[in-house]
């Protein structure tokens, strides 16, 4: 969709989706991941295990975030946000993981809270959720 979104617009796609990309940069090569998000109108908030996207994160805080509303091959919109990677602990972390529950209720399971939650490697050991949020510092319409 050609033509400018206002700020009012911007921040209306970024609430209203739950789903974007986030772009990664580090060492030379860029990473682009799907991810699930909230948004607070200030701060855009997700979850992740270790891996890649997570080492590349800690390594070069400095993220992008694109984030569509496609209704068909003309009528879409487009959204790119860039922000700074800050991984969550303590209470703030679980204050998220509420959050993120309320609105993933898939993201629950066998009555765990998110951040209680275990995912197993190949070896069995458990992996912790990461909960973190991308403090947004410019966002544009994708052109």
């Amino acid at each position: 969709m050609l033509g400018e979104l206002t700020q009012d617009q911007i921040d209306r796609l970024l609430t209203d989706q739950t789903f974007g990309r986030i772009g990664v940069s580090s060492e030379g090569r860029t990473y682009i991941v799907p991810i699930n998000y909230i948004f607070d109108g200030t701060d855009v908030y997700a979850h992740t295990l270790e891996g890649t996207k997570l080492r590349l994160m800690r390594n070069n805080p400095e993220v992008c975030l694109q984030v569509d509303h496609i209704k068909d091959g003309s009528t879409w919109q487009s959204v790119l946000a860039w922000g700074t990677f800050q991984e969550l602990t303590g209470d703030e972390a679980a204050k998220v993981c509420y959050a993120l529950g309320k609105q993933f209720t898939s993201l629950i399971a066998s009555g765990y809270a998110l951040h209680e939650m275990r995912s197993n490697d190949i070896t069995g050991r458990p992996r912790p959720i990461i909960i973190y949020r991308i403090h947004l510092t410019e966002k544009n319409r994708a052109l």
